[in-house]
């Protein structure tokens, strides 16, 4: 006779289903303490960073933005700042202010960037500043306003994504911001380039890179293109769980793809 299966872990085992980091980082756009805390409850495990998002954490509450980001510790969920911020900060001369802030409330990295702003930063002293203060760095490359990334930028990206890197940065995201439309990769119409997608990966790795996916499009064609192993980021909380039955062939269009469905019994 056979066991009973008990647990869904045990089930996802026995068709395929393989065991793989956390590779998504969602963001909190500014839910409500009870609302974030029930979805690390439930989805703490598939959150590689939590991303409490542009500047809504600066004018909530204080006392609720410090009980999300325990929440988030107390399931051991790494929580990192938006670029916005950073970018404001950097602009009035405010950046150690900045980062004396990040480290008291409990965040564990920020993110950098020149998304709306040009401040020619210079990686080796900012990565300082934030390490002196217990944080890790991620860098945002490319513009918001900027539009679709051409063959040229694509080539600057990378070789400005390489400086962070050297100086210490964790990883490199490539912006989209929440359209994934006229921005980075992907055209007016939404459609995802791989090409120059894939320039990126071959260049500083697929570990190093976190690719913005705001939207079920983006999700799935960068989950399509790249498989399992790909990191995404700027996904809403509420659509994680989808994005990670898409990552393990469990979705219905994920299923038709040979590198995302379960190997089947045996594998």
């Amino acid at each position: 006779m056979n066991n009973k299966v008990r647990h869904t872990w045990d089930y996802l085992q026995m068709i395929g289903v393989p065991k793989m980091p956390p590779r998504t980082s969602p963001f909190d756009p500014g839910y409500d303490p009870m609302t974030l805390q029930s979805h690390l409850e439930q989805s703490s495990h598939l959150i590689s960073v939590l991303k409490i998002s542009m500047a809504c954490w600066q004018v909530a509450k204080e006392q609720a933005t410090r009980q999300k980001i325990a929440a988030a510790r107390r399931l051991n969920v790494r929580v990192c700042t938006g670029g916005g911020p950073f970018e404001i900060a950097v602009t009035f001369g405010k950046l150690p202010e900045f980062l004396d802030l990040c480290a008291d409330i409990g965040v564990d990295r920020i993110e950098a960037g020149e998304g709306f702003t040009d401040k020619h930063l210079n990686p080796q002293e900012i990565i300082k500043f934030a390490s002196d203060r217990g944080l890790d760095v991620q860098f945002e490359i490319g513009k918001k306003h900027g539009g679709t990334f051409t063959s040229d930028m694509v080539k600057q990206l990378i070789d400005q994504g390489r400086e962070w890197l050297d100086a210490g940065a964790q990883q490199i995201v490539v912006e989209a911001r929440e359209s994934a439309q006229d921005v980075g990769l992907f055209d007016s119409k939404g459609s995802f380039d791989p090409k120059l997608a894939d320039r990126f990966i071959e260049a500083l790795g697929m570990e190093k890179i976190i690719f913005e996916a705001p939207d079920k499009s983006s999700q799935f064609a960068l989950l399509n293109h790249f498989g399992p192993e790909v990191h995404l980021s700027n996904v809403r909380l509420e659509e994680l769980l989808r994005v990670e039955i898409y990552r393990r062939g469990l979705h219905s269009d994920a299923f038709q793809h040979d590198h995302l469905r379960p190997k089947g019994p045996g594998a």
